[in-house]
C-alpha cells in the first residue's frame, strides 16, 4: 500500500536533503582528504624505508597494530566491513535496521586507515555508507524517521556521499536510483538530487573544480574506429566476470590462513609495505593511475605487470573484509585493459595511437 506524502512534507523533505547533502558534504570531504594526504605521507616513508631497515620494521610493526584496531572496529560493528553498499541496500529493503551513530564514526575511522597506507580500495563505497548513515541520523534527530521518509532520506545521503566521493553529482543521484534505491520514484530524485548538488558545493568549495579523473579530451575516436569498442567492451565484460568469481572466492582464501575473519585485514597491510616500498606510484584507490597512464614509460609488457598487480592485490585488499570500496579499482582495472588493448592493436596495425 502507497503511502501519500503531501506537498509540505515533500518540501520538507528537499530541504531536510539539502542539510543531509551539506552535512554529508563535509564528511566525506574531510574523508576524503585524510585519504589523500595520508596516502602522500605514506609514500614518503615507503621511498624513507628503501635505505632504512628500521623504518622497514616500524612500518611492519604499524600496520599490525592498524589491523588490530580496525579489526577490533569491525568485530564490534561488523557491518563497516567492505564497500557498505550492500548494508544501505538492505537498509532501504527494509531487510535491516542499523545504528548509524556506529556505522558512522567506525566506517571514517577505519576507511582512512585501511586506505590511506595504499591498500587497492576506493573511498566510493564508505563514502556511500557514511553519506546513508548520515541521512539516517539527520531523520533520527528531526524526527522524520518513518518507513518512507527515513528510505528517502538515506538515499539522499547516500547520493549526497558518492557526489563529494568524485565531485559528480549527476552521477551520484542516478547511481542511488539505479543501484541502490532499485526504484525512480520522483520523491527520492527530487530529494537525492538536491542533496548530491548540495554536497557537491562543498567538495567544489575544499577540492577546485577540477575533475577526480581528468582524462585528457584534446583527441578524439574517428568513428571509423568504433567497431575496437565493441571488442574491447566484450573483453571488459568478460574480465569482470573473472574478476567477480575470484573476489567472490576471497574469503574462502583467506579462511584457510586459520586467522579470525576480523583479522584477515593483517595480510594487505603487511604486504603493502614491500608494495609501496617497491611500486611507491602505483599503490592506492588507483585514480592517480588512471590519468597518468599515458604517461608513465613502458610499453605492453609493463602494462600486463601492472594490470596483474592491481588485479591480484585489489582481490586480496578488499576480501579481506576490511572498509574499503571496489568500485575505483574495478574502473583503475578497466583503464589498464583499455591500455593494454590500445598498444596491442597498434602493435598489429590495426589503431594508431595518437590522433589529429
Amino acid at each position: 500500500m502507497k503511502v501519500a506524502v503531501t506537498d509540505n512534507e515533500k518540501l520538507r523533505l528537499t530541504l531536510e536533503g539539502i542539510l543531509v547533502g551539506i552535512i554529508s558534504g563535509i564528511l566525506v570531504s574531510m574523508f576524503r582528504w585524510s585519504i589523500a594526504h595520508s596516502l602522500k605521507f605514506y609514500q614518503g616513508l615507503y621511498v624513507m624505508a628503501r635505505s632504512n631497515s628500521l623504518l622497514v620494521l616500524s612500518l611492519l610493526g604499524l600496520m599490525i597494530v592498524i589491523a588490530i584496531f580496525v579489526g577490533l572496529l569491525v568485530k564490534k560493528e561488523p557491518n563497516i566491513s567492505g564497500s557498505g553498499i550492500p548494508q544501505v541496500e538492505a537498509q532501504l529493503g527494509g531487510e535491516m535496521h542499523l545504528n548509524w551513530w556506529s556505522i558512522l564514526w567506525r566506517k571514517f575511522v577505519g576507511g582512512i586507515l585501511c586506505i590511506g597506507p595504499g591498500l587497492f580500495l576506493g573511498r566510493e563505497g564508505p563514502s556511500i555508507q557514511i553519506g546513508a548513515a548520515d541521512g539516517q541520523g539527520v531523520g533520527d534527530l528531526t524526527h522524520d524517521n518513518r518507513g518512507v521518509n527515513q528510505r528517502v532520506l538515506i538515499a539522499s545521503g547516500a547520493a549526497a556521499g558518492l557526489s563529494a566521493a568524485f565531485s559528480a553529482p549527476i552521477a551520484g543521484a542516478m547511481f542511488v536510483l539505479e543501484e541502490v534505491y532499485h526504484n525512480f520514484s520522483p520523491l527520492v530524485w527530487i530529494t537525492a538530487l538536491a542533496s548530491a548538488v548540495s554536497s557537491n558545493l562543498v567538495a567544489l568549495y575544499v577540492f577546485g573544480l577540477q575533475p577526480v579523473l581528468q582524462v585528457p579530451y584534446q583527441y578524439s575516436l574517428p568513428v571509423k574506429y568504433y567497431w575496437h569498442l565493441v571488442i574491447l567492451g566484450i573483453i571488459l565484460g568478460l574480465m569482470g566476470r573473472v574478476y567477480q568469481i575470484c573476489t567472490l572466492s576471497m574469503p574462502t582464501l583467506f579462511a584457510k590462513t586459520r586467522l579470525p575473519r576480523f583479522i584477515h585485514g593483517i595480510i594487505p597491510l603487511l604486504l603493502i609495505v614491500p608494495l609501496g616500498m617497491m611500486y611507491t606510484q602505483f599503490i592506492g584507490g588507483g585514480n592517480e593511475v588512471i590519468v597518468n597512464l599515458d604517461k608513465f614509460k613502458g610499453g605492453l609488457l609493463f602494462l600486463l605487470g601492472l594490470f596483474l598487480l592491481r588485479f591480484v592485490f585489489s582481490m586480496l585488499s578488499y576480501g579481506s573484509g576490511l572498509p574499503g570500496g571496489i568500485f575505483l579499482p574495478i574502473l583503475n582495472l578497466g583503464a589498464i585493459i583499455g591500455a593494454i588493448y590500445a598498444v596491442l592493436m597498434n602493435q598489429m596495425g590495426l589503431l594508431p595511437i595518437y590522433f589529429e
